[in-house]
């Protein structure tokens, strides 16, 4: 019996590995990976480091009540993600990031499975890049990147986003202002 077990034991274990890398393979993951930019913290005069893995989120979603709208919608958007991430440097001097810096998240956002959705490029504002990641159909993650002479941030949202509800994720778990139009009615011209 213990040599059939074995027997069968390492065909099962072999199995689940090519099992699982077949899932791994259609489900690529949308972590943005920013070790390489641990350097700039020392020549920034103000950091952020936003890390909130899915245990962190179900716990965060807790705090926002049902009886408020605002705070119910922002539970509910959420509800699925996997993680917030955001690494944001600011600078008192120009140039204290580089293109090399930039490349080291660019890379990342190249896979097969990434797009990017939004180039902003203002020589009075700095640089947007808004890409997002997809599995299959369904968007499974968001990347942004905006720079400009003194200031560099890469936000990473992962798991399933919703493009029409994101705006309400600006300013909460640190996520910055994006600058993501909402639907808002356009004031009419009086003539």
């Amino acid at each position: 019996m213990k040599l059939l077990f074995q027997k069968l034991h390492l065909p099962l274990i072999a199995g689940l590995f090519v099992a699982t890398a077949a899932f791994a393979a259609q489900a690529p993951d949308p972590r943005i990976q920013t070790a390489s930019l641990n350097h700039l913290a020392a020549k920034a005069s103000q950091t952020v480091d936003v890390n909130i893995d899915e245990r962190l989120m179900k716990l965060a979603s807790k705090v926002f009540s049902e009886k408020d709208a605002d705070e119910r919608e922002i539970k509910q958007l959420v509800a699925g993600i996997k993680g917030i991430y955001v690494r944001s440097f600011e600078f008192e001097a120009d140039g204290q990031y580089t293109p090399a810096d930039v490349d080291s998240i660019r890379t990342q956002l190249r896979g097969p499975s990434w797009s990017r959705m939004v180039n902003v490029t203002s020589k009075k504002d700095g640089e947007l890049e808004v890409y997002i990641s997809f599995n299959g159909e369904q968007v499974n993650g968001l990347a942004v990147i905006a720079m400009d002479d003194r200031e560099f941030t890469v936000v990473n949202i992962v798991g399933p986003v919703d493009l029409d509800k994101l705006a309400k994720l600006e300013g909460q778990f640190g996520v910055p202002d994006l600058g993501i139009e909402t639907n808002k009615a356009k004031p009419k011209n009086d003539k």
